[in-house]
């Protein structure tokens, strides 16, 4: 025998993506108990939940999933109850990052958030020291910075950190990426 299996191989791959779909099933069910928490669960009646549900069907996620989470969310299942909170803080570059998330251990959760930052350059701020840059709607920011693609390099990775983490569900930045051509990418 040559000392490997196609079985190894399997496995590994197996691992992780399991392990990709365990973190998209954790943060699509929060958005759902959330969802139910705020509207009701009845899908007819609350849209965000409809949303969250449809997302979930698109992940493929259980059906005994999507209903364990819309009981937790309405008052029954598990005990912990999950808040939305909204951090806000500059990356590298001077960029405006928020951080929108879903937790059950608030203090748990902006230890890990400064972590990150700091971690990539940057820094956790107080509340409100940066949503003046994203007004109303976080999705189109008011003031936007424009970076060469080396520099966005570096706020990418804080933002890919930031949305790999379990609690957090949305991150938003104020920064567009051009060339020194004048063409934005």
């Amino acid at each position: 025998m040559s000392g490997h299996s196609k079985w190894s191989t399997i496995k590994r791959d197996k691992a992780l993506n399991d392990a990709k779909r365990s973190q998209v099933f954790t943060k699509i069910s929060r958005l759902i108990s959330q969802a139910a928490k705020k509207g009701g669960k009845d899908p007819n009646m609350n849209p965000s939940l409809r949303l969250a549900i449809e997302k979930a069907k698109d992940a493929r996620m259980p059906k005994d999933n999507i209903e364990r989470a819309i009981e937790r969310g309405a008052g029954g299942g598990d005990s912990s109850t999950l808040e939305e909170v909204t951090y806000e803080g500059y990356g590298p570059e001077g960029i405006a990052i928020m951080v929108k998330a879903l937790t059950d251990n608030k203090n748990r959760t902006v230890a890990e958030i400064r972590n990150i930052f700091t971690r990539f350059g940057g820094s956790l701020g107080e509340s409100g020291c940066a949503s003046y840059v994203f007004g109303q709607d976080p999705e189109n920011p008011i003031f936007e910075i424009p970076l060469t693609k080396e520099m966005a390099g570096r706020i990418m990775d804080l933002v890919e950190a930031l949305d790999n983490h379990d609690d957090i569900s949305e991150v938003y930045a104020n920064f567009v990426v051009e060339d020194f051509g004048g063409i934005n990418a």
